[in-house]
């Protein structure tokens, strides 16, 4: 063995429980080939696991709108892709689903066009997999045109739209909102027109409300 006197911070901790005279003659040996005489080094392992970072994908997304207890068992694959199907979304615990007025309805009309069926037969199908949900329409338009003239026209989109899924049986509450809650700009900063954020606007959603617990 070898006689190694501590660094000072290291000998002051040892020296805080013992008296002046014990302390001042305190010497510590340690063995040659101890882990506390030797260097210490930090070398990376080639063959250490990587850790990577991915976007999150449509599984992820579907997370957050999907939830099996609101579902009964028998629903449950129908249900997501259903959800999947008709790009649904989640706030505050409401599943919206946004119904572009572009693909139900010709310019300024409130009448359902053929083409839509297709859209409205799934979101039909997605209220059977929640019975007990409190279920609203809302209409939306852009901010062209009169403001009471928008207002009117986003009433009789969203009646339109419940008049539809009445076949599943359902009571369901009916709202225009006309251009008032917009989701995306209708301009851009500049001011000058940005057609695809009003194409966005204009829609009727079908807004879910699940019941606690529902799927049994």
């Amino acid at each position: 063995m070898t006689s190694r006197r501590f660094p000072v911070a290291a000998l002051a901790v040892l020296a805080a429980g013992l008296g002046g005279t014990a302390a001042s003659a305190l010497t510590v040996r340690v063995m040659a080939g101890s882990a506390i005489g030797m260097a210490s080094t930090f070398e990376k392992d080639p063959n250490a696991p990587r850790t990577t970072f991915e976007k999150a994908g449509l599984d992820s997304s579907l997370q957050s709108v999907f939830v099996a207890s609101e579902v009964a068992p028998e629903r449950i694959e129908t249900t997501r892709s259903l959800l999947t199907e008709l790009k649904a979304r989640r706030t505050d615990g409401v599943i919206v689903i946004d119904l572009p007025a572009d693909v139900l309805f010709d310019f300024d009309k409130a009448t359902i066009r053929s083409d839509a069926e297709t859209a409205l037969t799934r979101s039909a199908e997605l209220l059977k997999s929640y019975p007990g949900a409190q279920v609203s329409i809302g209409g939306h338009t852009d901010s062209k045109g009169d403001d009471a003239y928008n207002q009117a026209l986003s009433v009789r989109r969203a009646q339109a739209v419940a008049d539809r899924l009445q076949s599943v049986g359902r009571r369901f509450g009916v709202e225009g909102f006309g251009e008032a809650r917009p989701v995306a700009a209708n301009a851009h900063s500049d001011g000058s027109d940005d057609p695809e954020g009003r194409q966005k606007n204009r829609r009727v959603e079908i807004r879910i409300t699940p019941a606690q617990g529902s799927g049994g």
